[in-house]
């Protein structure tokens, strides 16, 4: 028990993840502000004209995606806030813009040299020795050589707009979503019903409103271009908080009183999110203090060969993080293992560290308690079950995809 105290209050007091705790309860405050202004509104009606049916609006969810690049956690947050009217009145099911979201966020961070993903793994990969002796220049124009061999994150990204029109078949807790909405209409199931009370009050009462898309996209526009000049998401969020006092009070929108209500009541929305991810945080401690990832690198070295290393990393590293949900803490404890080994082993460098990406994006991806799979699923308003479950097909395909990929290129290079 003591130990699990320990652990507890370790996660609390880290600062990355007080710094997640923080983005997550001030990007309810500004959802709140923003539809209260019925700036959501106006954007929902603005794309409206845009989005001709189901099919229409699933690909400019996924093109929204891949536009909003600079961080998993943006992109999320933002595109849920976007589209989420739209989906429910084209009917498509809660699962189906969760699995889309999810499916551009990590995947398309990694796959991009100006997002915080790029940056981590630049300078992680570039702390190796062997990396820097490839003479491919800094950090990040290293990593500009490892991105056409992150095959998971290609895979995942391909893999939306086949489901989009049709050319993947709807599978397991996907297939059920589509049904559920055929005989019901319902675009979430029951157990997501409570989930989505207050959001339902609130589209009831603007149902014969009008909005701006300028309140909308200004705040939201702060937050993007801040968090690209500050590199600092947390900043952005609060500049864009900032930006709705300065928008939306002079015009009369809200008084300030109404103003700081939203604020807090907004925060107070994102709490359970918090809570889960503070769970989330508190599980992926727990496998590194037992030395999980230690654990399986010991029992895989005797099977290393140089052919098949880079397959055999991906499925590794995809392990790992499916069964911890820390992405970014595995790949750190197995990055300074790995990738000596493949120097010793002769193995392809560029291949193994896009392995090691594959991996992780995997487990940010698929891994039911990963903190994007959460935060997802939370600003879709449905159980976290319903996403994690209806997207585990489709998350199979990648890895079946990359799996055989590595191994090729493995083989070839």
């Amino acid at each position: 028990m003591t130990a699990w105290i320990e652990v507890m209050f370790s996660v609390l007091a880290n600062r990355q993840n007080q710094w997640v705790f923080m983005v997550c309860a001030l990007f309810g405050s500004l959802i709140a502000l923003i539809g209260a202004a019925r700036g959501t509104l106006g954007f929902a009606a603005w794309l409206d004209r845009i989005c001709c049916g189901p099919k229409t609006t699933m690909l400019v969810t996924w093109i929204m995606g891949i536009v909003i690049f600079v961080d998993d956690y943006l992109n999320i947050m933002t595109i849920s806030t976007c589209m989420k009217k739209l989906t429910d009145k084209n009917k498509i099911p809660r699962e189906t813009i969760s699995y889309i979201i999810d499916s551009t966020g990590a995947p398309v961070c990694a796959l991009l040299p100006f997002s915080t993903w790029a940056v981590f793994f630049a300078n992680l990969f570039c702390s190796e020795n062997g990396v820097p002796q490839l003479g491919l220049g800094d950090p990040l124009q290293t990593f500009c050589h490892v991105i056409p061999y992150i095959f998971y994150a290609i895979a995942a990204i391909i893999l939306v707009p086949l489901f989009c029109y049709d050319a993947l078949p709807k599978l397991g807790r996907m297939k059920a979503a589509y049904e559920r909405v055929r005989q019901t209409g319902n675009v979430y199931s029951p157990e997501s019903k409570e989930l989505n009370l207050e959001e339902e009050k609130e589209w009831a009462d603007a149902s014969n409103m009008t909005g701006n898309l300028w309140d909308f996209l200004i705040p939201i526009g702060v937050l993007t271009g801040g968090a690209i000049m500050m590199e600092d998401l947390l900043q952005a969020v609060m500049a864009a908080i900032a930006v709705c006092f300065i928008l939306y009070i002079p015009r009369g929108k809200m008084t300030v009183c109404k103003y700081c209500d939203l604020m807090m009541h907004g925060f107070c929305n994102m709490i359970p999110t918090v809570a889960i991810i503070f769970f989330a945080f508190f599980m992926q401690q727990a496998m590194t203090d037992i030395g999980i990832a230690e654990y399986a690198i010991e029992s895989m070295e005797p099977y290393m060969d140089s052919s098949v290393f880079p397959v055999i990393v991906f499925l590794t590293v995809a392990s790992l993080t499916f069964s911890t949900g820390s992405c970014w803490g595995v790949t750190a404890v197995v990055s300074p293992v790995m990738l000596p080994m493949a120097v010793s082993l002769e193995a392809d460098l560029l291949l193994t560290m896009g392995a090691i990406v594959s991996g992780a994006v995997l487990g940010s991806h698929a891994c039911f308690y990963s903190d994007a799979t959460v935060l997802t699923s939370s600003c879709c308003n449905i159980q976290n079950m319903d996403h994690a479950l209806s997207q585990l097909p489709y998350a199979i395909m990648a890895t079946v995809f990359s799996a055989v990929g590595y191994l090729v290129c493995g083989l070839a290079l």
